[in-house]
């Protein structure tokens, strides 16, 4: 018998390997690691992360759940494309969870909710002020979610994730360009100004500062994707 055959391979809890792959995998697809529309190989990826193919198989079909995985119809797997043909549905359902879940986060927060969405948007400010594009949109991300848990709608909660993973996609392919770095950052001040009407339980203010927050960053990505270039003409 070999020393390889009598050495114990290492003992993982239930579960732990799915979770390894699952948040790596992640990641790498949110930032666009692994790009949008790439082919995904479950022997591959048992390769890479030196374990059999059940938990990559299971955390694939997590991250299918999510929409970040489809499954071809010849059984294969990829990265979900982004779906641009249907962006202006994209914009509006984003537009309303941004105002449906900050006036749940009024009506419900409490004071743990609070001290967690304060740390979030110290996050997000710290790297707004670094210059991190790419850790600003993830921290932007989180920051928001936050907000959507205050609001114990388990749906809304889900549905947004899902809407704030693809806005990350998104930003993360197109925001380089554009980012211009500035103290105070306008979107600072918005989280600060939603943080305090969320404090206030203002529901009212809340609906107003997160549809103007939302419309905002909606119109940036416009404007990233189809800049819309004019050129006068002279008749």
């Amino acid at each position: 018998m070999t020393d390889t055959q009598d050495s114990p391979k290492p003992d993982r809890k239930r579960g732990s390997g799915v979770r390894l792959v699952y948040d790596l995998l992640r990641e790498e697809i949110l930032d666009l690691d692994l790009a949008p529309g790439s082919i995904v190989d479950e022997v591959q990826l048992a390769d890479r992360f030196g374990m059999s193919r059940t938990p990559i198989r299971e955390a694939l079909v997590r991250l299918a759940g999510e929409g970040l995985i489809v499954t071809l119809p010849n059984r294969s797997t990829m990265v979900a494309p982004i779906d641009f043909a249907n962006l202006a549905a994209f914009f509006d359902a984003m537009v309303l969870m941004y105002r449906v879940t900050t006036r749940l986060a009024a009506e419900h927060r409490s004071d743990a909710d609070l001290a967690r969405l304060e740390a979030l948007q110290a996050d997000f400010a710290e790297t707004v002020h670094a210059g991190d594009d790419l850790a600003m949109i993830a921290a932007n991300r989180d920051f928001h979610a936050a907000i959507a848990a205050a609001g114990r709608n388990p749906y809304y909660i889900a549905l947004f994730s899902r809407l704030l993973d693809e806005g990350r996609r998104i930003l993360r392919m197109y925001y380089y360009t554009s980012f211009q770095p500035a103290s105070p950052h306008p979107y600072i001040l918005e989280h600060e100004a939603i943080l305090v009407a969320i404090a206030a339980r203002d529901v009212d203010l809340c609906d107003r500062l997160a549809r103007d927050h939302a419309e905002k960053i909606v119109h940036q990505i416009k404007s990233m994707i189809a800049p819309e270039p004019r050129h006068e003409i002279s008749i």
